[in-house]
């Protein structure tokens, strides 16, 4: 109910908005003021293009408030915390692996398949975490496969894979896909964890 009070809201002040853009005064024409009836002070000349232009901006930004309410119901109903499952992905990685791509299955069913830029590379090893996918699951077991494809020790091709089957329960569910450097092996490793 509450959407659809903000859809037709947002319709309407879209509207206002471009019924007022396509006013005579919003094009800078002169617009006829009828004389006060008592002399008082001058007002300034612009004083109505101004207070046009006030209300102009102050409907925009309500225009922009009721979007991001819009996009915020919207997220809700396509991905309610009961179902909501999200999968992250994070590098500690240098020396044994560069990532180029990541591909993503549940329940033997492609949901992602990202290529990364260097830029996005860069970002992941200066600590940053990339959400690879956000869907919606029912209660239950599910399998989650992830392969990841770069270049590995020596400047080799590299694909691994990494696998996990989780128990979905009511409640957003979250899962890390974690890229680090085993010294001991000089390889890269691959781990997917739960986060709880």
């Amino acid at each position: 109910m509450k959407l659809h009070w903000l859809s037709a809201r947002a319709g309407i002040l879209s509207l206002c908005l471009a019924w007022f853009a396509a006013s005579p005064a919003a094009a800078d024409e002169p617009v006829p003021v009828p004389a006060p009836a008592v002399a008082t002070a001058a007002a300034p000349a612009g004083a109505d293009g101004k207070s046009l232009d006030g209300d102009v901006q102050s409907l925009k930004k309500e225009v922009l408030d009721l979007n991001k309410d819009l996009f915020v119901l919207e997220e809700e109903l396509l991905f309610p915390a009961n179902t909501q499952v999200a999968v992250f992905l994070s590098l500690d990685v240098g020396t044994f692996f560069q990532l180029d791509s990541v591909q993503l299955r549940v329940d033997n069913k492609e949901v992602s398949n990202y290529l990364y830029t260097e830029r996005e590379v860069d970002a992941l090893n200066r600590g940053g975490v990339h959400r690879l996918y956000l869907g919606n699951l029912k209660v239950g077991k599910h399998e989650l496969i992830a392969f990841f494809t770069g270049q590995g020790p020596h400047e080799r091709d590299y694909k691994r894979g990494a696998k996990i089957t989780f128990e979905k329960g009511v409640g957003a569910k979250y899962v890390e896909l974690k890229i680090s450097d085993r010294e001991s092996r000089e390889q890269p490793e691959f781990a997917i964890k739960e986060w709880e």
